[in-house]
Protein backbone atom coordinates (compact mmCIF):
# COMPACT_ATOMS: atom_id res chain seq x y z
CA UNK A 1 0.00 0.00 0.00
CA UNK A 2 2.68 2.45 1.01
CA UNK A 3 4.30 1.59 -2.75
CA UNK A 4 1.64 2.40 -4.15
CA UNK A 5 0.66 5.47 -2.87
CA UNK A 6 4.85 6.64 -3.09
CA UNK A 7 3.97 6.11 -6.87
CA UNK A 8 0.77 8.41 -6.97
CA UNK A 9 2.05 11.24 -5.02
CA UNK A 10 4.80 11.52 -7.61
CA UNK A 11 7.97 13.48 -7.42
CA UNK A 12 6.82 17.23 -8.79
CA UNK A 13 6.50 20.31 -6.95
CA UNK A 14 3.08 19.57 -5.92
CA UNK A 15 3.82 15.46 -4.00
CA UNK A 16 3.72 17.13 -0.28
CA UNK A 17 1.02 18.50 -1.51
CA UNK A 18 -0.83 15.00 -2.95
CA UNK A 19 0.46 13.25 0.15
CA UNK A 20 -0.88 14.95 2.90
CA UNK A 21 -4.49 15.31 0.80
CA UNK A 22 -4.30 11.70 -0.07
CA UNK A 23 -3.40 10.51 3.48
CA UNK A 24 -5.65 12.32 4.84
CA UNK A 25 -8.18 11.36 2.84
CA UNK A 26 -7.02 7.63 3.50
CA UNK A 27 -7.24 7.94 7.43
CA UNK A 28 -10.33 9.34 8.22
CA UNK A 29 -12.60 6.07 7.57
CA UNK A 30 -10.53 4.66 9.70
CA UNK A 31 -12.19 3.65 13.56
CA UNK A 32 -10.89 5.51 15.96
CA UNK A 33 -9.20 3.76 18.82
CA UNK A 34 -11.71 4.03 21.91
CA UNK A 35 -10.82 3.84 25.35
CA UNK A 36 -12.46 0.83 27.24
CA UNK A 37 -12.45 -0.72 30.79
CA UNK A 38 -11.60 -4.47 30.36
CA UNK A 39 -13.21 -5.69 33.58
CA UNK A 40 -17.11 -4.75 31.23
CA UNK A 41 -16.04 -6.37 28.46
CA UNK A 42 -15.83 -10.04 28.02
CA UNK A 43 -14.78 -10.38 24.20
CA UNK A 44 -10.79 -10.47 24.36
CA UNK A 45 -11.06 -9.90 20.94
CA UNK A 46 -11.88 -6.63 21.69
CA UNK A 47 -8.52 -5.81 23.07
CA UNK A 48 -6.42 -6.65 19.99
CA UNK A 49 -4.67 -3.79 18.22
CA UNK A 50 -5.80 -4.25 13.88
CA UNK A 51 -2.79 -2.45 12.74
CA UNK A 52 -0.06 -3.79 15.30
CA UNK A 53 -1.52 -7.42 14.82
CA UNK A 54 -1.15 -7.95 18.47
CA UNK A 55 -3.98 -9.72 20.77
CA UNK A 56 -3.74 -7.59 23.57
CA UNK A 57 -2.68 -3.55 23.45
CA UNK A 58 -2.71 -0.61 25.41
CA UNK A 59 -2.01 2.89 24.81
CA UNK A 60 -0.95 5.92 26.93
CA UNK A 61 1.18 8.45 26.46
CA UNK A 62 2.27 11.33 29.17
CA UNK A 63 0.25 11.87 32.07
CA UNK A 64 0.58 15.51 31.42
CA UNK A 65 -1.68 14.83 28.31
CA UNK A 66 -4.74 13.38 28.82
CA UNK A 67 -7.24 11.86 31.94
CA UNK A 68 -7.52 9.01 30.28
CA UNK A 69 -3.80 8.68 30.27
CA UNK A 70 -3.77 9.60 33.98
CA UNK A 71 -6.09 6.66 34.90
CA UNK A 72 -4.26 4.18 32.49
CA UNK A 73 -0.59 4.83 34.41
CA UNK A 74 -3.00 4.53 37.50
CA UNK A 75 -4.31 1.73 36.50
CA UNK A 76 -0.87 0.31 35.55
CA UNK A 77 0.86 1.19 38.65
CA UNK A 78 -1.76 -0.60 40.72
CA UNK A 79 -1.61 -4.27 38.71
CA UNK A 80 1.98 -3.79 38.68
CA UNK A 81 2.25 -3.51 42.25
CA UNK A 82 4.45 -0.43 42.30
CA UNK A 83 0.93 1.56 44.10
CA UNK A 84 -1.83 0.67 46.43
CA UNK A 85 -5.00 -0.65 44.31
CA UNK A 86 -7.43 1.82 42.17
CA UNK A 87 -10.60 2.69 44.42
CA UNK A 88 -13.07 2.55 41.54
CA UNK A 89 -15.44 0.05 40.08
CA UNK A 90 -14.93 -0.78 36.90
CA UNK A 91 -18.13 0.23 36.13
CA UNK A 92 -17.09 3.70 37.28
CA UNK A 93 -13.52 3.50 35.35
CA UNK A 94 -15.52 2.35 32.14
CA UNK A 95 -18.12 5.75 32.56
CA UNK A 96 -14.78 7.61 32.73
CA UNK A 97 -13.64 5.96 29.03
CA UNK A 98 -16.81 6.90 27.57
CA UNK A 99 -16.52 10.67 28.93
CA UNK A 100 -12.98 10.21 27.51
CA UNK A 101 -14.23 8.59 23.94
CA UNK A 102 -16.78 11.51 23.82
CA UNK A 103 -14.42 14.50 24.51
CA UNK A 104 -11.91 13.05 21.85
CA UNK A 105 -14.72 12.56 19.06
CA UNK A 106 -16.14 16.10 19.73
CA UNK A 107 -12.45 17.47 19.60
CA UNK A 108 -11.81 15.42 16.31
CA UNK A 109 -14.99 16.66 14.91
CA UNK A 110 -13.93 20.31 15.75
CA UNK A 111 -10.45 19.82 14.09
CA UNK A 112 -11.90 18.49 10.69
CA UNK A 113 -14.74 21.35 10.37
CA UNK A 114 -12.04 23.99 11.05
CA UNK A 115 -9.77 22.42 8.18
CA UNK A 116 -12.90 22.43 6.04
CA UNK A 117 -13.11 26.35 7.00
CA UNK A 118 -10.23 27.14 6.42
CA UNK A 119 -9.80 25.28 3.01
CA UNK A 120 -12.85 26.68 2.08
CA UNK A 121 -11.86 30.65 3.00
CA UNK A 122 -8.90 29.52 1.08
CA UNK A 123 -10.50 28.58 -2.15
CA UNK A 124 -12.97 31.82 -2.15
CA UNK A 125 -10.07 34.26 -1.69
CA UNK A 126 -7.94 32.50 -4.61
CA UNK A 127 -11.31 32.18 -6.89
Amino acid sequence: LQKSLNETFGADKYSEARKEVLTNMFSRPMQMALYFCTGVLENETLFRHYALNVPFYTHFTSPIRRYADIIVHRLLSASLRVSSPIKMEKEAIQKQADHCNDRKMASKRVQELSADLFFSIFVRVRA
